[in-house]
């Protein structure tokens, strides 16, 4: 089983790292020379990484490794869950650099820093969660592949595409909501929703396209928020940048934040791709009173 480092942010090219001991005998093997490399970075080529997609949860198997029932690090022992069925947690994530680019993960993958994907302790391999950055209210879609960050106030590692459509590069660190996602209800609000996207002509409508909508009833929500004051100050922000008002709405302790509302399923659509500009993917369609 492989293990990562936790990314903290440094001033300059080079991160500070916690180094982890790996199944393979306490970080030897062949991975002893990155082990013993106590630095990480950012990469030196800057992609354009605004186009980089969501994971897309599907159901799938457990990894046949990484997947306990437990496992052992620096003589602390992890039990890994049975499912993820409900798991929802506050906490501290941070990121991979070009350390362990391209090494195996704990489920036997390869690691890529420029795709959707993410580390945790004790959630099964893989499983698929829906990350909000709660200081500016983004959020992403990952697959969790590997084991890690071994570090007591964090919970997640995040890709670096992950951490860059979340906003925290330059921090290091953000505190985040992490909620798992059941890929068979996931798919399935998916297909209920594939006729209320059907356009008017009657052609055929592709995943990008609105929803028809009753006049002025339809909003887009970009986060679900734990503070109310911050879900009021992202309202603000997108009602100044898409010039509808929005609305805040409290639910079981979080604060959806929904922009809208919007007459049309083109005035939806444009302002689909707007958001998405300002990097919120995949706004949820939502119609009607809170």
């Amino acid at each position: 089983m492989g293990s990562r480092s936790t990314l903290v942010a440094a001033l300059g090219a080079s991160l500070a790292v916690v180094v982890l001991a790996g199944c393979a005998g306490g970080g030897g093997g062949p991975n002893a020379g990155r082990y013993a490399n106590d630095t990480d970075a950012y990469p030196s080529e800057k992609r354009d990484l605004s186009e980089v997609k969501d994971a897309v949860p599907r159901v799938e198997p457990r990894s046949k490794g990484g997947n306990g029932p437990t496992y052992e690090v620096s003589g602390q022992t992890y039990r890994v869950m049975d499912n993820a069925s409900g798991y929802n947690e506050v906490g501290l994530a941070s990121f991979y650099g070009t350390k362990f680019d391209g090494y195996a993960t704990s489920n036997g993958e390869r690691y890529d820093m420029y795709g959707m994907s993410a580390a945790h302790k004790t959630l099964p391999l893989p499983t698929y969660v829906r990350v909000t950055n709660l200081a500016n209210g983004r959020h992403v879609i990952v697959r969790v592949n590997d084991r890690g960050p071994f570090h007591s106030d964090r919970i997640l590692d995040l890709s670096y595409a992950a951490a860059y459509k979340l906003g925290y590069l330059n921090q290091g660190t953000a505190r985040v909501r992490v909620e798992a996602i059941d890929p068979r209800q996931w798919n399935a609000d998916d297909e209920a929703s594939e006729p209320a996207e059907a356009v008017s002509s009657g052609a055929s409508a592709g995943p990008q396209q609105a929803p028809t909508a009753g006049s002025g009833n339809t909003y887009l929500q970009v986060a679900a928020v734990g503070n109310a004051s911050s879900a009021e100050q992202l309202r603000q922000t997108l009602a100044d940048k898409l010039g509808v008002n929005g609305r805040v709405v409290p639910f079981n302790g979080i604060y959806r934040v929904q922009a809208g509302p919007w007459d049309s399923p083109a005035d939806v659509e444009d302002a689909r791709r707007q958001l998405e500009a300002l990097g919120y993917s995949h706004p949820l369609v939502v119609t009607g009173t809170p």
